[in-house]
């Protein structure tokens, strides 16, 4: 049974920012006094209530915030990230996509795409068509029952945004729930599902630095949603492992000690 989170047993989710824009641009700044990341825990916040327990880390804090100990106790973790994607270390990219294997949500926003955790989990370029002019854009529901769409109206219209087409380079999604479309004409898979070991993930495109994206009441309902549907209903966290089982035996399985191995012991 999908877990929802209650008063008595909320939800635990971090929301990761790069917070750095917000640091080296007066523009931003002025958009996000807080931080970006600041702004998607309080959207978060204000659609889920006591459902759920929101906090913060940034890419300047020890280990980018993301220590094992914080990973273990989050059932979803949201990303954004744009002009430093390479300073992300590596071991903790590895720490999070063995937490996604296992059953963690991750919530991927706009230049997330091109994080190093997306793009480890989509083995994919990620790479898309982009503009910057103040385009409006058309963010258009393709699945009115998925929970991730409920509440939204359709299409959510965003005034000034950042333009992102197709081809956007990503595996077929399991499942696209929303389409965006821009002045410029072009289109782009805006809000798309996907499956990866136990884990449950979504990429939400919209998210400019530049434009009060994440202050935009739809905006946040999506996303707020996207956390409740990105929670795992596994029992347990656990890493998908290779067992082996005895014939007619479909319930205990066997640890895999490795081709020779098994091969010795089996002599």
């Amino acid at each position: 049974m999908h877990r929802e989170g209650t008063a008595e047993h909320p939800l635990r989710v971090v929301v990761w920012g790069e917070n750095r824009h917000e640091k080296i641009e007066p523009h931003v700044a002025e958009i996000y006094p807080d931080g970006m990341h600041e702004t998607i825990k309080r959207g978060i916040e204000e659609n889920l209530g006591a459902r759920a327990v929101v906090s913060t880390v940034t890419l300047d804090d020890p280990e980018h915030g993301l220590t094992e100990e914080l990973l273990a106790s989050t059932d979803v973790l949201t990303w954004w990230g744009h002009a430093a994607h390479s300073e992300v270390s590596d071991e903790v990219v590895e720490r999070v996509h063995r937490h996604v294997l296992s059953g963690m949500g991750l919530i991927v926003l706009h230049s997330g795409h091109w994080s190093k955790i997306f793009t480890k989990l989509m083995g994919t370029s990620c790479t898309l068509r982009w503009r910057s002019e103040h385009d409006r854009e058309l963010v258009w529901t393709v699945d009115p029952t998925h929970p991730i769409a409920q509440g939204v109206p359709h299409p959510i219209e965003i005034p000034e945004q950042e333009m992102y087409g197709e081809r956007f380079d990503i595996p077929a999604p399991d499942e696209i729930v929303f389409i965006s479309s821009f002045t410029g004409g072009e289109v782009f898979r805006s809000g798309c599902t996907f499956r990866r070991g136990n884990g449950r993930i979504f990429y939400f495109s919209p998210g400019d630095q530049d434009f009060p994206v994440y202050h935009h009441k739809d905006v946040r309902r999506v996303i707020a949603n996207a956390v409740e549907w990105a929670v795992t209903d596994r029992p347990e966290r656990e890493v998908p492992v290779l067992l082996r089982y005895e014939s007619g035996d479909f319930f205990n399985g066997h640890g895999y000690k490795g081709a020779i191995k098994e091969q010795v012991d089996a002599s």
